[in-house]
């Protein structure tokens, strides 16, 4: 039986996302929001939003960042404005899955009200760890960029040992990094001493960030606050990983001079083919099999 996916907006990581939807049988992918992409897709429809016919679309596949809190999409590929009402969201059928890398409460509420399947990409398990590799390699390319020392013998604090936090880590100490990690649960705490790194209770952060070069937060709450980054010494370079706003206090750190970074959707920048893909496996997966 064939199906039928329409995908709206996106970035670079979409256009290997179309390239591996395209490889399932008996699909066909309606691309909205790529009229000004300079590579063509063989095979594949263009169509205007207002053109799609909800009621026969079998999957939706929506930007890493969802829609805004009015229902509008952001499209990388086309100055068209694209609006998706709540209304839009009624006329799908109640077996259409719908996948966003991140919901809100305006889509959280659409699909609720319109009794669709809504599917939050980075908040699967899958998908944030295999994610979590491009993430800190790219966070090591930006350490380097903005370090004028090695990350070999540097002193790193990773805040948070979550997914993303737990692979930076590794990937730092594999570069010869003197490695600590802050977490909150005691079960993160000996893990991290399992792994050969120092483990920091998060409450006591403020206590170890003298001897930092490198900070590195993960989590998306407020942490890296203003106890913390006054004993940084001036070399200190912060790298803020966590969704916006991020975890840190910017504006006191750019008072103090420390250079502070929010370095957010490092995959679709670092490696927007191999994110790309991350996402299609999934997607793929869950169209074919279902969740």
């Amino acid at each position: 039986m064939s199906q039928l996916i329409a995908v709206i907006g996106g970035d670079a990581r979409y256009l290997e996302l179309i390239r591996q939807l395209q490889t399932l049988p008996d699909t066909t992918i309606i691309l909205v929001g790529f009229d000004k992409l300079e590579q063509g897709f063989t095979g594949l429809k263009q169509m205007d939003f207002d053109d799609l016919e909800p009621d026969k679309l079998d999957a939706v596949v929506l930007p890493i960042t969802g829609t805004d809190m009015a229902g509008y999409v952001e499209t990388v590929f086309s100055d068209q404005p694209i609006h998706i009402e709540k209304e839009w969201f009624l006329k799908l059928n109640k077996s259409t899955q719908v996948f966003t890398g991140i919901t809100n409460d305006y889509l959280s509420s659409a699909a609720k009200e319109s009794d669709v399947s809504l599917i939050p990409l980075l908040d699967r398990d899958d998908v944030a760890i295999y994610n979590s590799i491009p993430t800190a390699e790219g966070t090591i390319m930006m350490a380097i960029e903005h370090t004028d020392y090695t990350i070999h013998s540097s002193r790193v604090i990773v805040v948070g040992f979550g997914r993303v936090g737990n692979t930076v880590a590794n990937k730092f100490a594999a570069l010869g990094a003197k490695v600590s990690v802050s977490g909150s649960s005691i079960k993160d705490l000996a893990r991290i001493n399992e792994m050969g790194l120092t483990a920091i209770p998060l409450s006591e952060l403020d206590a170890y960030t003298s001897e930092c070069d490198l900070l590195i937060n993960t989590i998306p709450a407020p942490v890296v606050e203003k106890d913390s980054i006054q004993h940084l010494p001036p070399h200190a370079l912060i790298m803020d990983l966590a969704s916006k706003p991020g975890g840190t206090d910017f504006n006191y750190a750019e008072q103090r001079g420390i250079q502070a970074i929010l370095a957010r959707s490092l995959p679709g920048i670092v490696a927007p083919k191999t994110a790309g893909k991350i996402l299609a496996d999934v997607i793929k997966q869950l169209v074919t099999k279902g969740d």
